[in-house]
């Protein structure tokens, strides 16, 4: 079968420099006339192809909106079925992680190693934090696919697998360790929320959102009702009636001691709020900081600070010793050998209700867990890594069966 010869469209010439050349134009992205030149009519044509295709890309980039354009598209397209709280969760690391970086792109333009070297700083988070990030790129990504504001997907062979750094298992505040630090903190603003957390488990979005009409002490069995959440914008508190989960809505009983914690601050207190800030106020972002750092300055932890002198900046190192006063402050005594973090108070809440033999089921309703595979994971490593109950489990149930045998 002959092949077919193509149609050569019909060209002008022109003559440079004694040399004769077909001629033609077209009309760049910008819409300016340009020549192209060729010693034949075929070799003409292939350039006037080329010459189109590239102006298509070109025009299809310069139309493509920029990263940080799309992805608040791309935000304000999910606020319809997401849940406010999962927004702001949503809104801060795309603008963090993504705008921040890939903003002023094209989205036409960008490319898996544009968005690999845009997660190297990621990877320095939680890897949890690195695959939820990893997820948005290749949801953002792949709805401007769809939408056809991208020919092609840079994020298909994006994987979080061996992304960020992997958490340790919690470690739990020994009965110790938590008097020491209630001890240590007594009278100070952190206290109540200590206690809220080592006594109803409450994360630290419901403790700082807790209002006092979620509070009832006056009742035969007092507890506390998780109705709120507490998030910031630009380091301003907000606070949301809709929780994350419906699990996170919960009635939590009050033990005697957690109920007169709060009987004595309530009656000293005029906000609405059960830790609030000096105004009566929810706590920004910086002030649950400052609060927290009543606890961080009492631990022995090495720390930095640093101090100009003779116009150089000089680091110095603080090596607190236990039991010593801090140098700079005679009320701070360096009394925690150990470090506190807010999650961890939660975590040893849900571990003494395992340790005190709570069934999964209400460990599950007081947490707050959404999945029963997340009370059953903690569940698994608190209650079967204790050797000495084990041996004393395994051979009771050996005694048994030896008896039927015998």
């Amino acid at each position: 079968m002959a092949k077919r010869k193509r149609a050569i469209p019909q060209y002008g010439t022109v003559t440079l420099n004694g040399i004769d050349y077909y001629r033609t134009r077209v009309q760049n992205a910008d819409g300016k006339l340009v020549a192209l030149y060729a010693r034949t009519p075929e070799e003409l044509y292939d350039k006037e192809l080329g010459a189109l295709e590239q102006i298509d890309n070109d025009t299809f980039c310069r139309k493509s909106p920029t990263v940080a354009d799309y992805c608040e598209k791309w935000l304000l397209m999910q606020s319809v079925h997401v849940r406010a709280t999962t927004l702001i969760d949503y809104t801060s690391k795309v603008r963090r992680h993504i705008i921040k970086e890939l903003g002023q792109m094209r989205m036409a333009d960008v490319t898996l190693d544009d968005i690999q070297l845009a997660l190297v700083p990621v990877s320095e988070k939680s890897a949890s934090v690195y695959k939820s990030v990893v997820i948005l790129y290749k949801s953002i990504f792949r709805a401007a696919k769809e939408s056809k504001i991208i020919d092609n997907n840079p994020t298909i062979y994006l994987t979080a697998k061996g992304g960020g750094i992997p958490q340790k298992d919690k470690a739990v505040l020994t009965d110790e360790q938590a008097a020491r630090l209630l001890d240590a903190i007594q009278g100070l603003p952190p206290y109540v929320f200590v206690m809220l957390g080592l006594y109803a488990g409450l994360r630290r979005e419901e403790i700082l959102a807790l209002k006092w009409d979620s509070v009832y002490l006056d009742v035969d069995c007092p507890y506390l009702t998780v109705r709120r959440a507490w998030h910031t914008e630009n380091n301003r508190p907000v606070i949301l009636d809709e929780l994350k989960t419906k699990a996170a809505h919960r009635n939590i009983p009050l033990p005697v001691c957690l109920a007169d914690c709060l009987k004595e601050t309530k009656a000293n207190s005029q906000s609405e709020y059960v830790v609030p800030n000096r105004d009566g106020d929810p706590l920004s972002y910086t002030q649950f900081k400052r609060l927290w750092q009543y606890i961080v300055t009492r631990t022995v932890k090495e720390r930095f600070y640093y101090r100009y002198e003779d116009g150089k900046r000089v680091k110095h190192t603080v090596t607190p010793v236990l039991g010593e006063k801090a140098a700079h402050n005679g009320k701070v005594i360096y009394s925690l050998d150990f470090e506190v973090t807010p999650h961890q108070l939660r975590h040893t809440y849900i571990t003494n209700l395992i340790h005190s033999s709570v069934d999964p089921k209400t460990v599950q309703y007081l947490a707050g867990h959404e999945s029963s595979k997340i009370t059953m994971d903690i569940y698994a490593k608190v209650k079967y890594n204790r050797p000495d109950e084990l041996v004393r489990t395994m051979g009771g149930a050996f005694a048994q069966w030896d008896a039927a045998q015998a």
